[in-house]
């Protein structure tokens, strides 16, 4: 097909997150975070997985692209103005927690950091741009982690809790859509960014990650609950990272282990907020790696009553797995493993390029689940060159986009209830995974490289206009 319908009230945006764009990580009685701590460079994500994590900045050999990060703290009208000009529906940002309860632990809320983000939502609703708020997005309070062990000990719980409470209460005239916990399910690669503590001994990680879990679960429902009763005519939803899992062949061997691969990665999450119990299949993996939760009087009803409304979901990649491969056989770049596919090409990252995974992954969600989906973040890392009269011609990153609207338009042909597409990075900024500027994903350049240098200048690239285009026709011809 070349002409697709995309839903009236389609919503059309960008993605972005607090600790990746905001800077200022000590104004306005800001306490320190997670991403605060992280190093710059290509070994980040090394980093993360770093059992020896000491959550200490040591300036005198590391460098931290966030605490400047893009400045958005302070440009953040110049930055809405662009996404008013590419005629944005919605937002999705990010609360920083250490803005709202700088430790954590604290009672009372900090009035400088609520303060912030009122002015950004009243700037975004200057424009008609709704704000999509995920609540928890890799940045927990450094202090939740130091002296609690995060998510690890229930206490944290109560912590969330009044802390979701304190911006529902806020915003509740000014914010409708919600998400809990950003790409929940990377807790189980990243316990550092999604769980808020790292693993001492690779031996024993089952026990408190699962734990861990349970809290989240648990505050996810207490979210919920509360968002429904505060702001009656919010919608509140999970946020998950979502990469089908194909067999590399027909060997029933590899068929099984992908199923295993995907019920775990995919749908262990998913399955606990939207269905509101655990899933049957995780029973057995408790069982062999001797996984025992402690499970309070009232928590599974709680998780039963604390169902999200949709499902919000990042899409960047699938995954191709083998029961036994070798080292050679692994695809070095995609950050969930798997083995490279070759009928798929890859980004300057390493990360492969599926379009038509996209298209899968919406068909198995709608099947699995029935409520409405929201892609809230996809997007092209790639090198970009500013060309001496300043122009920014970033075809390849159109043509990735093309390819997954494209993808989205076959699945709400298919029958798919799709809420909306913010693509991810929508302005240049830190990434997570690297935390270097030079992975660029936005529509709008950013003069800040990975050594620190630049003017914070924005330049809008080719691609700009080309999404312009995509929102003012809500999609149509997009094939053209």
């Amino acid at each position: 097909m070349e002409n697709y319908q995309f839903p009236n009230g389609f919503l059309w945006g960008g993605a972005t997150a607090a600790n990746q764009m905001e800077g200022g990580y000590k104004e306005g009685n800001k306490g320190l975070n997670i991403a605060d701590v992280l190093p710059g460079g290509k070994e980040r994500y090394n980093v993360l997985l770093n059992p020896g994590f000491d959550f200490e900045i040591h300036p005198e050999k590391n460098s931290y692209p966030n605490h400047e990060a893009i400045d958005f703290y302070h440009r953040y009208k110049e930055d809405i103005a662009l996404f008013a000009e590419m005629g944005f529906k919605a937002f999705r940002m990010s609360i920083a927690w250490t803005r709202i309860f700088p430790n954590g632990d604290e009672v009372v809320a900090n009035e400088e950091g609520l303060a912030f983000y009122d002015r950004v939502f009243d700037e975004l609703h200057k424009y008609g741009i709704e704000p999509v708020v995920t609540i928890s997005h890799y940045e927990m309070p450094l202090h939740l982690v130091k002296e609690y062990g995060g998510w690890r000990n229930r206490q944290v719980v109560t912590f969330f809790e009044r802390y979701a409470m304190a911006i529902f209460n806020r915003y509740k005239n000014k914010v409708k859509y919600w998400m809990t916990f950003n790409e929940i399910n990377s807790g189980l690669v990243m316990p550092i960014q999604g769980l808020g503590f790292s693993i001492q001994n690779e031996a024993d990680k089952f026990q408190p990650t699962f734990q861990a879990y349970h809290h989240q679960f648990l505050a996810s429902a207490m979210a919920v609950k509360a968002c429904h009763e505060i702001i009656p005519n919010s919608q509140i939803g999970c946020m998950i990272l979502y990469a089908p899992v194909y067999a590399f062949d027909s060997n029933p061997e590899n068929v099984l282990y992908s199923l295993q691969e995907e019920q775990l990665f995919n749908y262990f999450c998913g399955d606990v907020q939207v269905r509101g119990e655990y899933p049957a299949f995780i029973k057995r993996y408790f069982k062999e790696h001797q996984i025992e939760l402690e499970i309070h009087d009232g928590d599974l009803d709680l998780i039963k009553q604390g169902k999200v409304d949709y499902i919000g979901f990042s899409y960047y990649m699938s995954r191709t797995e083998k029961k036994v491969k070798t080292v050679e056989e692994a695809s070095q770049g995609n950050i969930i493993g798997g083995v490279k596919n070759p009928f798929l090409k890859a980004s300057d990252w390493g990360w492969e390029i599926d379009p038509v995974g996209l298209r899968i992954s919406l068909n198995k969600l709608y099947d699995r689940y029935q409520i409405p989906l929201f892609i809230v973040e996809n997007g092209l890392g790639a090198y970009d060159k500013v060309e001496e009269d300043g122009s920014i011609n970033d075809d390849y990153r159109i043509d990735y986009l093309r390819e997954h609207v494209q993808a989205m338009g076959e699945a709400i042909e298919d029958g798919v209830e799709l809420m909306g597409y913010t693509t991810w990075g929508c302005i240049d900024m830190v990434s997570m995974s690297s935390g270097e500027f030079s992975k660029r994903y936005g529509f709008i350049y950013v003069d800040k490289h990975d050594d620190g240098s630049g003017t914070l200048e924005r330049k809008k690239k080719k691609s700009f206009y080309w999404y312009k285009e995509v929102i003012s026709t809500n999609g149509e011809n997009i094939g053209s």
